[in-house]
């Protein structure tokens, strides 16, 4: 038998994690000096967790340790049920150390149990759009790793993730930009849109003035790059803004009346990183 691991750094809601029968890795944030795991929105406050980064609440993340993965992944080392991890890129937490340390002992204590990581290369839902894509497979291919694994190698650069954040200085608060940089982006209305790239990592792809073009722009490179394959979804994400996500998911209905769009908030640990009013698309793509 074989089991299929992601963590909520995907951000598949709940339900859908359920309904695949994936086994999750909760991720931990930080806000008001409290420190909370991610739960995929069961219990979430969204809107409470973004009112108070709004109010001048500092959020941050961190990483699992390696007792945390012993506990994940013993039991199913000891039932012998081989373990298909499906993770958010590796280039953007140093958490994989200590997952790697944590096989590493549970391989040596149960030999005949085998282990693997695929690397999405991306984050939030970009890592969640192939963790759903491969737990169809999986799921229908009677939970075979070695076909899954080549499966999600076909797509992994075939899917594209866009988003526009509204306030430069969380990007700033996490290292992505400098503070000098932040206020005077912020100054001029400056709004980048950022993508994840081949390498799994953060990257700006363009910077348009104002918050209309930022969309506009989105809008635009959706319609110029979307590719369907697999009955595969599109995904809309707002950090609390859910009337700018609403227009775009009318706009893209305008022009694809029948594609399967999926609404949803951006979670804490991913909020923590781009702040309120941040949107994103991603979706099935010629590229990424």
């Amino acid at each position: 038998m074989a089991v299929l691991f992601c963590d909520t750094d995907c951000e598949l809601w709940y339900t859908t994690a359920e309904e695949m029968n994936l086994k999750v890795i909760k991720m931990p944030y930080t806000i008001d000096g409290k420190e909370y795991m991610y739960d995929l929105g069961k219990e979430t406050d969204f809107k409470g967790f973004f009112d108070k980064m709004r109010n001048g609440a500092s959020a941050i993340t961190s990483a699992l340790n390696e007792q945390d993965y012993l506990d994940y992944f013993e039991p199913y080392f000891k039932k012998g049920e081989d373990i298909l991890y499906i993770a958010f890129s590796s280039k953007m937490s140093g958490t994989f150390n200590q997952m790697e340390k944590a096989v590493e002992q549970l391989k040596a204590k149960y030999p005949k149990t085998k282990f693997y990581k695929f690397d999405t290369l991306n984050i939030c839902l970009g890592a969640g759009f192939l963790v759903y894509m491969g737990a169809k497979f999986f799921n229908a291919n009677g939970g075979d790793i070695e076909k899954t694994i080549a499966y999600l190698d076909s797509i992994v650069n075939k899917v594209c993730v866009l988003f526009a954040v509204d306030d430069l200085k969380y990007l700033a608060r996490g290292g992505r930009l400098s503070p000098s940089k932040a206020v005077m982006g912020n100054m001029f209305k400056v709004k980048p849109i950022l993508t994840v790239n081949e390498a799994g990592e953060i990257d700006v792809l363009c910077k348009q003035s104002g918050s209309k073009k930022a969309i506009s722009f989105m809008l635009n490179q959706f319609f110029e790059n979307y590719s369907p394959y697999d009955d595969a979804p599109i995904y809309l994400l707002d950090a609390d803004c859910p009337d700018v996500a609403e227009d775009m998911k009318a706009k893209i209905l305008e022009r694809f009346p029948d594609v399967n769009i999926v609404r949803q908030p951006i979670g804490p640990v991913i909020g923590a990183h781009c702040g309120p009013d941040t949107v994103g698309i991603i979706f099935p793509s010629t590229k990424r």
